[in-house]
């Protein structure tokens, strides 16, 4: 979601009209309706982003901090995105250990020790979330996949994904023609391991015994049945048994070239 998008969101959740969100800032109302469609060239000043915060009732700097992230070079902001996305991924790995091990007291004190604060439960707004791409080298999808398991940095590549707030999502690029023609090879798809899965869904699917990765649509049949079916038609269902799938992920975006 853009720092225009954002804006007008609340905007219109306040009932607020652009005539009087000028008769506030003082700022013509042209002018704020070019902010709100994105067709300015910079971001607003700081001093009516300021205003913007204090009437829109936003938390105080939240604007101030898009705009500048936006003014930032492209290639130093990509730096910064990209640690950031791995940050997010071990603050969320750091608090899922506190809640499940029973070591959570000693873990707890230790985070502290490095300042180290879980991610909230409400992620704040942005302007997009860096998502890695997990099979950029590798030949075929990531075999070695595990949740949250992936090391650290282990992308050298990452997309960038609006109104996506789950630190735990990833992306891949296709391999192969079983998804076609809604998938094509070379497509980069994101999927959220926050996202419900229903019949029919386009998943990435891991497995354990033997331990693999696949990309299909998955049907849930009786008797705890996975029906694994390919959009391609030249390519045969697989029913596999429930108990050997671990990891069904739902994808939500979709990056193609034109």
């Amino acid at each position: 979601m853009s720092l225009g998008q954002i804006i007008r969101k609340k905007r219109e959740q306040l009932n607020l009209t652009l005539d009087e969100v000028s008769g506030y800032t003082g700022f013509s109302k042209p002018y704020l309706s070019t902010i709100e469609t994105d067709k300015v060239k910079n971001p607003p000043s700081d001093e009516l982003l300021t205003k913007l915060e204090e009437i829109l009732e936003f938390e105080p700097g939240l604007l101030l901090h898009i705009a500048h992230m936006q003014r930032i070079p492209p290639d130093i902001r990509q730096q910064y995105e990209s640690a950031e996305a791995e940050n997010q991924k071990l603050r969320s790995f750091i608090k899922n250990l506190i809640d499940t091990k029973p070591s959570a007291k000693k873990l707890g004190s230790l985070l502290a020790q490095t300042k180290l604060h879980a991610e909230k439960a409400d992620a704040p707004l942005a302007a997009g979330r860096m998502v890695p791409v997990i099979n950029k080298v590798s030949a075929g999808y990531p075999t070695d996949f595990n949740d949250l398991d992936y090391p650290v940095g282990v992308a050298d590549d990452y997309v960038r994904c609006p109104d996506l707030h789950d630190p735990s999502s990833f992306a891949v690029r296709v391999v192969g023609d079983s998804m076609e023609p809604r998938f094509r090879e070379g497509d980069i798809v994101v999927f959220s391991p926050a996202a419900e899965v229903h019949n029919g869904d386009d998943c990435f699917i891991r497995f354990a015994m033997p331990h693999e990765t696949a990309f299909k649509r998955v049907f849930f049949e009786p008797d705890n049945k996975v029906r694994l079916q390919p959009r391609n038609e030249k390519y045969s269902p697989i029913i596999v048994d429930g108990k050997r799938i671990n990891g069904l992920y739902r994808a939500i975006i979709k990056y193609e070239k034109l």
